[in-house]
């Protein structure tokens, strides 16, 4: 890592990519992606190669020096104040710390880099994703996904971007390390992972699901849930082995997408 760099002018060019990062994010950034609060970016400093630049606090630099040293030396480290930080990014930045990330190319967004990534044999469980647009729940998929083993994320069907900032934050940073694949033909994507030896289970309610507690995972499934409301398509439903039901009361149609993930996710085999 090369010294941190003082910025003390908020028109600093060298900051530029972390300038209106509100605006951007909803326009987009050519190739970068915005991550934000200590934890997030420890998890992304995992990875250096993925790194553009850090613009950080004084108090949070010397809290980070133990994962900074490690940067190659061609990734900048920014240095400013708070109230400097914020007048560059245009909002109330909490705990002072913000790194800007390269996005990783489409083609290793691929479903066929997922289905490399995937263990050979062994249990294996898919998490897929269908028409998710609200970034908490993106956020949320993906931190229940790490904490529950799950080994890759399939997203098709017009998902909301997982980079986007608020769903990394919400995830905890674990978009950054959970494999994962963009593939909008969701029935297509269904078709190549069972092919790879998976069963497909959907979480949905209807005449057709069975009981959570009648279901039998298999040693290697994918899972898939959708949009709050909408649910899942009966294109969708059509491709999968099993459609699950999980009991609620009376009077309360369904359950948020993340508790219901998490819920199916965590579903023990029924034994007899």
């Amino acid at each position: 890592m090369i010294e941190p760099c003082l910025i003390k002018q908020a028109d600093d060019p060298r900051i530029e990519v972390f300038r209106d990062v509100r605006d951007r994010d909803l326009r987009g950034r050519d190739g970068i992606f915005m991550a934000e609060s200590e934890m997030v970016v420890r998890r992304l400093l995992r990875t250096p190669s993925q790194v553009h630049s850090l613009l950080l606090s004084p108090e949070r630099c010397q809290r980070m020096a133990d994962v900074l040293g490690h940067l190659p030396s061609d990734v900048p480290v920014y240095v400013g104040s708070l109230e400097l930080m914020e007048a560059v990014a245009g909002f109330h930045i909490h705990r002072g710390v913000l790194a800007a990330g390269h996005r990783p190319l489409e083609s290793h967004l691929s479903i066929d880099r997922l289905l490399e990534a995937l263990p050979d044999h062994g249990p294996c469980t898919v998490l897929a994703a269908s028409g998710i647009n609200n970034v908490d729940n993106m956020g949320g998929l993906f931190r229940t996904a790490a904490a529950l083993g799950v080994s890759g994320v399939l997203l098709g069907d017009r998902c909301c971007d997982p980079l986007y900032r608020k769903a990394i934050r919400v995830s905890m940073g674990h978009v950054l390390s959970v494999p994962w694949a963009v593939h909008d033909a969701m029935v297509e994507g269904l078709q190549r992972i069972r092919a790879a030896g998976f069963r497909l289970v959907a979480a949905e309610t209807g005449t057709e699901s069975m009981p959570l507690g009648q279901w039998q995972r298999h040693e290697r499934s994918l899972v898939i849930v959708g949009a709050e409301g909408h649910g899942l398509s009966p294109e969708v439903l059509g491709q999968v082995d099993d459609i699950v039901e999980i009991p609620m009361a009376s009077g309360v149609p369904s359950l948020n997408v993340v508790v219901a993930a998490g819920i199916m996710l965590s579903h023990e085999p029924h034994h007899d």
